[in-house]
Formats: C-alpha cells, structure tokens, sequence
C-alpha cells in the first residue's frame, strides 16, 4: 500500500523559502514606511555592531594585504598593523582637519557683512564701467546678501555650538566607539571562521547547486563593495589633498574648509563634484570674485581629471554600469537613504544588474535565441529543464 503522507523534502523546504521570502518582500514593500522606522530603531540598537561590521570590512583590505607581505600568513599581527594604521590615519586628519574647518567657519561668519561690503562696490564698478543695469544687479546682490547673512548667523548661532554638542557627544559615545572597535577586531580575527559557519547555514537550508549560486553571488557582491567603497574614497582622498595643495599655490581663502567639502562630496558618483563646488564657489564669491572664478575653473580642470584620468585608474569598471543606470542608482538611493543612499546604491544597483542579466542570458538560451531573437545553434541551446529526469535529492 502506498504512503501518501506528504513528505516536506529539502527542495520542497527551498521553495517554500523562496515563497514566503517573497510575500515577506511584497508586504515590506506595501509598508516601507513602518518597515523604514523598524528598522531605524533595530540599527539605533545594534549600531555599535553595524559600526563593527564597516570598520573590518574596510580594514579587511590592509590587514589581507600584511598578511600576505609581511607576516607570512598570520592574522592576528596584520589585524594589529591595520588598525594601527587606521587609527594613525584618522587621528592626524582629524588633528589637521577639524580644528581649521572651525578656525574658517568662524572667520566666514565673523567677515561676512565686510566681504559683503566688498562684492557690492566691486559690483557696482563692474556695471559703471560695462553700462550694465544696476538697479536689476543690486535686487539680486540683496537677495543673495540677504541668504549669506542669514547662512552666517546659522553658522555662529547653530552651527558651532552644535559642532561642541558633537564634541559631548562623541564623549558620551566612548562606549559605543569602543564596542565598535572590539566587535570589528574579533570580526577580522575570526574572519575565516564566521566565513565557514555562514556556509555551513548556507549548505544546510539550500541543495547545493543553489547553495553554490548564492555563495557566487555574495562572492561577486562582496567584490564589487569592496572595490568600489575602497577606490572611491582613495580617490576622494586624493582629490581633496590636490585640491588644498592647488587652493594653497593659487593663495585662495578657506583653503582646509573648501578641500574638505571637494574630497567629501566626491565620494558621491555622478552628482559629487557639482554638490561640493557649487556652495563653494559660492563662499569664494564673497571674499573674492575672482578668486572664485579662478576656483570655479581650478575646479572644473580637477573633476576633468578626476573623471577621466584618475577615477578610471583607481576604479576600473568596477560596478560594470552605464552612465544611465549610475544617475537611477544615485536618485533612487538618495531619495531613499540620503547620503549613505548615494554612496551605496550605485554598487548595490550594479550587483542586481548583474542579477538581472545573467537571469535574462539564461531565460533566453532556454527559448534557443540571443538577444536580438536569432535562433542561436544547436550546441549553445541548452536542454530544458522540464524534459529531463528529476535532480537527485543530494543537489
């Protein structure tokens, strides 16, 4: 007599999985604003983990590098060197750093009705002298006075009290700091071991033909992370000490603040360069018009360099995207998640590309066509699936 007691097998479990995976998927999408504030609440709570996690991911790159050089394949003394070297790194960028971005905040508030002063008059000869219509330069001189005075006193009233609130609570935050630390060294010195475990949960809810698939698929997104993130801000790095070593030669003013804001906002693709010198050349038009014009130029031959010369060497094709799909990725990602939306989403958007297209060869060598619908020959079209016998229950 047959047993026709429904048995759960482990295919049966996948499918299941991939199911209710996404039903999960469809009502977070119908309530992404609940999920959103969930979510914000569960990474408030584990932030000094999620911390953790971003500081061995981009440590991780050194620590393998020492491991290899150095010490001939052992871990713990490249961990020690790496973060070392991080802590160095980030100690004197910010000695260096932060105490002139507040010296020129503080300069700029203090200088603006002066520097105001200054690009009214300088104005006003320029319209005497071309026969320009003054009446219409000096309504939009009072507009844009009336922003920059109201910019200045944000600045002195907001701004640098916030900026010793920050100061308390960095204090306040030691702890968080130091979980941070501890949770990515214990991360980077039993890298290989978590790396196991998470393919043995891999190996044991999936059969291992997609077990493998989706091991390829963290490979190749881990890959273009970290490819990407690293490159971008050596690139940004190096952009913002070009750009203070050029403000410096060419003797412009807030030389720390503006270099800070270039090599910040570069790491945002695409749009980076024209968020960070636009509110720059601004500031300059204050203390000095033609300084600013000399910026916006000095500028605009940096980002040329940058994107066509240095950006290429570093990065490479890193992410495989187009123009096109690098400006939805931004969009998206910012309209989604800010800033960390920018930055992440176009690596992010470049793996379920890359999803998305091995998915579209496939399902095009099962209808026996290419891409542009021809028939492709016998040898490339693939047998289909439904025709051949069941997979063993070991796969």
């Amino acid at each position: 007599m047959k047993n026709n007691k429904w048995q759960v097998t482990q295919n049966v479990a996948s499918h299941l999985i991939v199911v209710f995976s996404g039903i999960l998927f469809y009502l977070a999408l119908s309530n992404f604003g609940q999920v959103k504030a969930v979510a914000g609440q569960v990474f408030s709570l584990l932030s000094p983990f999620f911390i953790g996690i971003a500081i061995a991911y981009l440590l991780d790159g050194p620590a393998r590098y020492f491991q290899k050089k150095l010490f001939r394949g052992k871990r713990g003394p490249s961990v020690a060197l790496s973060f070392v070297c991080a802590l160095v790194l980030v100690s004197v960028l910010l000695g260096l750093v932060i105490p002139q971005v507040v010296q020129s905040l503080t300069t700029l508030a203090a200088g603006v009705p002066g520097y105001l002063v200054q690009l009214r008059l300088w104005i006003q000869n320029i319209s005497s002298e071309f026969g320009l219509d003054s009446s219409e330069l000096d309504r939009v001189l009072s507009s844009y006075s009336e922003l920059v005075s109201q910019a200045s006193s944000l600045i002195t009233t907001l701004v640098l009290p916030k900026l010793l609130g920050y100061g308390v609570a960095i204090g306040n935050g030691l702890v968080t700091a130091i979980t941070a630390i501890i949770s990515a060294l214990y991360m980077l010195l039993e890298k290989d071991k978590l790396i196991h475990q998470m393919h043995k949960v891999v190996y044991a809810m999936l059969p291992l033909r997609r077990s493998r698939k989706v091991l390829d698929i963290c490979r190749h997104a881990n890959e273009v992370f970290s490819g990407f993130i690293n490159g971008k801000l050596l690139d940004s790095l190096i952009i913002g000490i070009i750009c203070f070593i050029g403000m410096t030669l060419f003797r412009m003013p807030l030389t720390m603040l503006i270099s800070t804001v270039i090599g910040v906002t570069n790491v945002i693709p695409f749009f980076g360069p024209f968020i960070g010198a636009i509110p720059s050349i601004m500031i300059l038009l204050i203390f000095d018009p033609i300084k600013a014009l000399e910026f916006a130029i000095f500028v605009l031959v940096l980002q040329q360099f940058d994107g066509n010369i240095l950006g290429p060497k570093i990065l490479g094709d890193s992410t495989g995207l187009s123009a096109l799909w690098v400006l939805v990725a931004i969009i998206v990602g910012g309209g989604l998640f800010g800033f960390a939306g920018m930055v992440l989403g176009v690596p992010t958007f470049a793996v379920l590309y890359s999803l998305v297209s091995d998915g579209l060869a496939l399902a095009l060598k099962l209808r026996g066509v290419d891409e542009y619908g021809q028939p492709l020959p016998p040898q490339d079209t693939p047998p289909d699936p439904e025709t051949q016998p069941p997979a063993s229950e070991e796969e």
